[in-house]
């Protein structure tokens, strides 16, 4: 499985970008709390819906400086299961198509010292944000990562095709 995630914030940052998916600019969304930086570029998967009704969350572990907006072209490897103030967040690990990547293929593939960051990282960086919280809930391997994106990816369009009903509906209802 190969696919687009859209980078919004650089490894190495403590600023959190967003694209804002009604003008495609890069939002500031807030500057964390805490001292912590993202240990991975993150961003989201392309034309997918997680469980918060935002677009999956995606970190890709690629050792290449990166500005917020490219896209790079990714294989997920294994989630990071957490739950927040806003209930689930998963957060799929990947890797870039680089041939430079092609060894990582799953979980066991990755230095354990990187997933403990990782995880430390997503436990720790809302601390002294007031009002939130997190729980990391572990480790899975690149099946469940797979099965995770899938399920985003139909949940994105099942709300589009409910999206595209209602608009005929109302059209036809005023018609």
């Amino acid at each position: 499985m190969e696919l687009d995630v859209t980078i919004e914030i650089p490894r190495g940052s403590r600023v959190k970008y967003e694209i804002d998916h009604e003008t495609g600019r890069l939002r500031l969304d807030r500057v964390l709390f805490t001292s912590m930086q993202y240990p991975a570029h993150y961003g989201y998967f392309e034309d997918s819906l997680g469980e918060d009704g935002d677009p999956l969350d995606a970190l890709v572990l690629l050792d290449f400086e990166i500005v917020p907006g490219v896209l790079v072209e990714s294989r997920p490897i294994a989630v990071f299961n957490m739950n927040d103030e806003a209930g689930g967040d998963a957060k799929i690990l990947c890797v870039s198509t680089d041939k430079r990547y092609d060894h990582i293929q799953g979980l066991d593939d990755i230095d354990e010292y990187k997933l403990k960051e990782i995880q430390h990282f997503f436990e720790r960086y809302k601390d002294l944000e007031p009002n939130k919280w997190v729980k990391g809930e572990g480790w899975e391997g690149r099946e469940t990562a797979e099965r995770l994106v899938e399920e985003a990816r139909e949940r994105f369009e099942q709300s589009h095709y409910d999206s595209a009903a209602e608009a005929e509906e109302k059209a036809a209802s005023t018609d």
